[in-house]
C-alpha cells in the first residue's frame, strides 16, 4: 500500500523527515519497506528558467530556424537557436540551460549541451510544454506571462509537487488502517506516547446541503444480510472533464492514472478515508430505480474490462429496474458507467458482507481496490460521511447541484462489542508491567471507549473501524504495538522447555537425507502444491480447489512429477540443462470421499552428470547413476531386503519399482515423452518417487546391526556366463546368495555384453563374487569348492555357460 507524506500531513501537522516518520509507522505495526520520491514533473523544471526573447531573426543558414537572443537574468544574453512557427521577439518563454536534464515520455534522460546548430551556437533550448513535462502540445513553445521576470526558477512559477511516498506491507488484519486517515490515525497515537500532541484534522463535511430535489433514484435492498448499509444521492448538471492538477498529483503520487474529474474523486475518497464509492450514470438507469441483490446462478453480465461473464447464484449485484449495472463492491458494468458525455450521477457508497464480496472477487478472478477493501472489512460507520466527502468535491470540481436526499438503508445497526481488559492479563501477557495512565491514553488514542474502571480492569468499546479485534488479547495486542516493543525489556534469564524428540522424527530424517543428497550436488526445490486443471484432468482422485487464485493454480497435486518438471522446463529455457534436484513435499488424493495427504521424496536429474574439464571427460546422467542415489539412500536409512518389480506406470518410458513387504517404496526411471512434451522438454529427465510415509515405517522398525571389524582378507572371483537374453541379473543374484549362505559377502555385475561373436538370442554377464570366512583365512580348496556349487547351479537352473 501506498502513502503520500503530503497526503498524510493534511490530516496530522507534522514537521518530521520522511525517514523518521517512516520509522515511528514500522514500530507502530504499519511496515515501512521503503520510501520513495514523487515529481509532479520528473526533474521538478530544475535548471528551467523565465527567459526574455530580446531579438527572433532568421536562421541565416536554415528556412525554418529562428536565430534568437533571450535574456534569462545572467550578465549577458543567450543566443539560442528556436525551431518553433511562433517564437517572437517580447516574449516571456520557458529556457533550459545549458546542463538541464530533460525527459522525454518513455521517461529518458537527455541533457541539454552548448551546441552549433547549422553554423550558429546555440546556448539552452526554448521549450514547448511537452517536453518539461508540462502538458502533451508540441505545436509551438510556451509564452508565459509577461510580468514575470527573467532569471525566475520555473519550478516557482508552476505548482510543482514534490512528494515522499511509504510503501507499507500491511498485514491483512489491518483494513483501518487501508487509507492515509487510517495511517494518521496510528502516527496520532504513537506520537502521543512520545509526549507530542497533535490534532487529527478531519474534511469537513458540514457544509453539506441538497441544492434541489429535481432528480430522485429510490433504492432498494433485497438482500440486506449482504448489503448491511446502502447509501446514495445523486448530482446533476456537472460537468466531465479532467481533473485539477491537485487531484491528478495525489492519484500519481500513489500510482494511480486520473481518469476524469468524477471517477478520481472515488478514487480519491476511496484512499483518503478507506470507503469504497461507484458513480452511475443516472441516464443510463432503467426506471430511475436502484435494487440491491442476486440474481439466476448464469446469468450474463458484461464487466468494463469488456469480458462477459457468468454470473453465480450467492453474486450481490447492483441493478436497475431491467438489468444489472455493477457486481456490487467488486468491479463495475460496461454500460452504466460515467463517461464524457455523462451530466448526472447516482453516487453509491455502502458496506457489504466480506465474505460475500471475497468469495465473489475470487469466483471472477478479480481484484480491484474496492473488493481488497471490502473482504477485508471497513467501518460501516464511514459510509454516509464518506459519501457527503465525495459530493461535496465532486460539486467543487465538477459543478453542478446535489439533487436528492441521501438514502440511507441502514436495518440494522451493528451491536457494539464489549471487552473487559485485565491488568493482570496485560503483565503476563507482555512480561512486563505498563502503568494504568499509559494503557488509559493508549486506548483513548486508539478511540478505544473506556467505559468504567475497576482495580482489576477496564470496561472497553471497541470502535466500528476495528474490525479485528474482538478479544481482550486482540486489546493487549494494540496496547503493545502503540507502547513500542523496542520498549519492552529483555530478562536475563530465559526459561525453557526441552521437548523429547525421537530420532526417528520425520525432520530429522529429512534432514539426514536431505544433507546426504546435497553432499552428491542436488540442490533442493520447493515447488507450488497447486497445479493446473489441465495437468490433473485425467485424474479423478484429485481435489478441486474451492476458491481458486487463478485457473492455473485449481487443482491441489496428485504428483510430484509435474510440479518438478515445471521447474526443469524453466530452468532448461534459461540454458540450465544440467539438473540434479530433490524435493519433500505432499500429494493430495479424493479417495471414497475422503481426503488424503502422502508424503514424497521426489529425485530429478537431467542433462550432464559432470562437466568436462582436463582430467576428466563429462559423463550423461543415466537411469543407473539415479538407480545408485537412491539405493544409498536405503543404505544410509538402514533399510534392507528391498525387491524390484518392472514398472508399469504411463508417466514412465521405463523404469523399475523397489518392494518391501508388498509395499512400493520407490519408483524410478526415465520419464515419458508425453510428459516431457507437456511442459516443451526437449531432453532426458529420470525421474525417482519415494513414498516417504511407506519409507518413515521401514526406519521406524529396522534395527541397526553391527558386527566387528573383520580379521581375515576377502577374496574376489569372476564368471563370464553366457545367458538366455531374458536372464535377469536379479536371478542370477538371488541364485548365488541361495547356493552359498555363509561365506558369500557380495555378488556384483561388473560387464554385459551382446552382439559380434555370441550366439543369437544369448549375452554375456560378467560377475564378480566375494567370500569370506569371519574365523579364518580361506584355502584354495574351499574356495573352489564354492565357485563349482555356484557354476552348477548356474548350468542347472539359467542353463549358463562360461566363455
Amino acid at each position: 500500500m501506498k502513502i503520500s507524506y503530503n497526503w498524510l500531513k493534511q490530516f496530522l501537522q507534522i514537521d518530521w523527515d520522511a525517514q523518521k516518520t517512516g520509522e515511528l509507522l514500522t514500530d507502530l505495526g504499519l511496515e515501512v519497506e521503503g520510501i520513495s520520491q514523487f515529481e509532479s514533473v520528473k526533474g521538478g523544471l530544475k535548471g528551467i528558467v523565465v527567459g526574455h526573447v530580446l531579438t527572433c531573426e532568421k536562421h541565416p543558414n536554415a528556412d525554418r530556424l529562428k536565430l534568437t537572443t533571450v535574456d534569462v537574468g545572467q550578465e549577458a544574453p543567450l543566443q539560442i537557436v528556436c525551431g518553433a512557427p511562433n517564437v517572437a521577439a517580447g516574449q516571456k518563454v520557458p529556457v533550459a540551460t545549458v546542463g538541464t536534464t530533460l525527459y522525454t515520455k518513455e521517461g529518458e534522460a537527455w541533457a541539454i549541451k552548448k551546441g552549433k546548430i547549422r553554423g550558429e551556437v546555440s546556448q539552452g533550448m526554448i521549450c514547448a510544454e511537452d517536453e518539461i513535462g508540462l502538458g502533451e502540445s508540441h505545436d509551438g513553445i510556451m509564452v508565459l506571462n509577461a510580468e514575470l521576470v527573467p532569471g525566475t526558477p520555473c519550478s516557482k512559477v508552476f505548482e510543482i509537487e514534490n512528494d515522499e511516498v511509504f510503501e507499507i506491507g500491511l498485514t491483512p488484519n489491518r483494513s483501518d488502517a487501508m487509507s492515509h486517515f487510517g495511517v494518521a490515525r496510528d502516527l496520532k497515537a504513537g506520537l502521543e506516547q512520545k509526549e507530542i500532541q497533535k490534532e487529527l484534522v478531519t474534511p469537513s463535511v458540514s457544509n453539506f446541503s441538497i441544492d434541489n430535489r429535481s432528480l430522485k433514484v429510490d433504492v432498494e435492498v433485497l438482500e440486506s444480510d449482504l448489503a448491511p448499509r446502502y447509501c446514495g444521492v445523486t448530482i446533476s448538471n456537472l460537468v466531465v472533464q479532467d481533473s485539477p492538477d491537485w487531484l491528478k498529483n495525489r492519484l500519481k503520487a500513489i500510482g494511480l492514472a486520473p481518469i476524469n474529474n468524477i471517477v478520481d474523486v472515488t478514487n480519491y475518497v476511496l484512499h483518503e478515508l478507506g470507503q469504497p464509492l461507484h458513480a452511475f450514470d443516472a441516464s443510463k438507469i432503467k426506471g430511475n430505480k436502484v435494487e440491491v441483490k442476486t440474481l439466476p446462478s448464469g446469468t450474463k453480465f458484461t464487466t468494463l474490462d469488456e469480458v462477459e461473464r457468468e454470473l453465480h447464484e450467492d453474486d450481490l449485484m447492483i441493478c436497475d429496474a431491467g438489468s444489472p449495472m455493477c457486481i456490487a463492491g467488486v468491479f463495475g458494468g460496461l454500460h452504466s458507467g460515467v463517461t464524457e458525455h455523462t451530466t448526472s450521477i447516482f453516487l453509491e457508497s455502502a458496506y457489504f458482507d466480506p465474505v460475500s464480496i471475497r468469495k465473489t472477487a475470487k469466483r471472477h478472478g478479480l481484484n480491484t481496490d474496492a473488493s481488497f477493501r471490502f473482504e477485508r472489512g471497513i467501518d460501516i460507520e464511514m459510509t454516509k460521511y464518506a459519501l457527503k466527502r465525495a459530493a461535496l468535491l465532486i460539486r467543487e470540481i465538477a459543478g453542478g447541484y446535489i439533487t436528492s436526499e441521501i438514502a440511507d438503508l441502514f436495518p440494522k445497526k451493528p451491536q457494539e462489542r464489549q471487552v473487559f481488559l485485565t491488568f493482570n492479563k496485560i503483565n503476563s501477557l507482555i512480561g512486563q508491567e505498563i502503568p494504568q495512565d499509559t494503557i488509559k491514553s493508549i486506548l483513548s488514542a486508539l478511540e478505544i471507549r473506556i467505559n468504567n474502571v475497576t482495580e482489576s480492569g477496564l470496561g472497553l468499546t471497541i470502535p466500528t473501524y476495528r474490525v479485528d479485534v474482538t478479544r481482550e488479547v486482540d486489546v493487549i495486542e494494540e496496547i503493545l504495538r502503540v507502547y513500542g516493543y523496542n520498549n519492552i525489556d529483555f530478562k536475563e534469564k530465559l526459561n525453557a522447555s526441552i521437548a523429547k524428540s525421537s530420532r526417528f522424527e520425520n525432520y530429522r530424517i529429512q534432514d539426514v537425507i536431505g544433507d546426504t543428497l546435497a553432499a552428491k550436488g542436488f540442490f533442493e526445490i520447493m515447488t507450488n502444491s497447486l497445479v493446473s486443471s489441465d495437468i490433473a484432468s485425467e485424474d479423478e482422485s484429485a481435489v478441486q480447489m474451492l476458491n481458486p487464485l487463478s485457473s492455473d493454480l485449481s487443482v491441489l497435486r496428485t504428483s510430484m512429477l509435474h510440479s518438478g518438471l515445471q521447474t526443469v522446463s524453466y530452468n532448461h529455457n534459461r540454458q540450465k540443462t544440467d539438473l540434479k534436484l530433490f524435493e519433500f513435499g505432499k500429494t493430495y488424493h479424493k479417495v471414497g470421499g475422503n481426503h488424503q495427504e502422502k508424503q514424497h521424496l521426489a529425485i530429478f536429474i537431467s542433462g550432464e552428470r559432470t562437466q568436462s574439464s582436463w582430467a576428466v571427460a563429462s559423463r550423461r546422467s543415466e537411469f543407473f547413476y539415479l538407480k545408485g542415489i537412491v539405493e544409498n539412500v536405503f543404505e544410509r536409512l538402514g533399510i534392507r531386503d528391498i525387491d524390484t518389480k518392472p514398472l508399469t506406470d504411463s508417466d514412465f518410458a521405463e523404469g523399475v519399482s523397489y518392494v518391501k513387504n508388498d509395499k512400493v517404496l520407490v519408483s524410478l526411471g526415465l520419464v515419458g515423452k508425453t510428459a516431457l512434451k507437456r511442459f516443451d522438454i526437449k531432453q532426458e529427465v529420470f525421474y525417482a518417487d519415494l513414498d516417504w510415509d511407506a519409507i518413515l515405517e521401514c526406519v521406524s522398525t529396522q534395527n541397526i546391526a553391527f558386527k566387528e571389524i573383520p580379521k581375515f582378507p576377502e577374496v574376489t572371483r569372476d564368471f563370464a556366463l553366457l545367458l538366455d537374453d531374458s536372464v535377469s541379473f536379479q536371478k542370477v543374484y538371488d541364485i548365488a546368495w541361495n547356493t552359498e549362505k555363509k561365506l558369500l559377502k557380495k555378488v556384483n555385475l561388473f560387464d554385459v555384453y551382446t552382439g559380434k561373436n555370441l550366439p543369437e538370442g544369448k549375452k554375456s554377464y560378467a560377475v564378480s563374487f566375494t567370500l569370506m570366512d569371519d574365523k579364518k583365512t580361506l584355502t584354495d580348496k574351499q574356495i573352489e569348492k564354492i565357485m563349482g556349487k555356484l557354476l552348477s547351479q548356474y548350468q542347472k537352473e539359467l542353463g549358463a555357460e562360461l566363455r
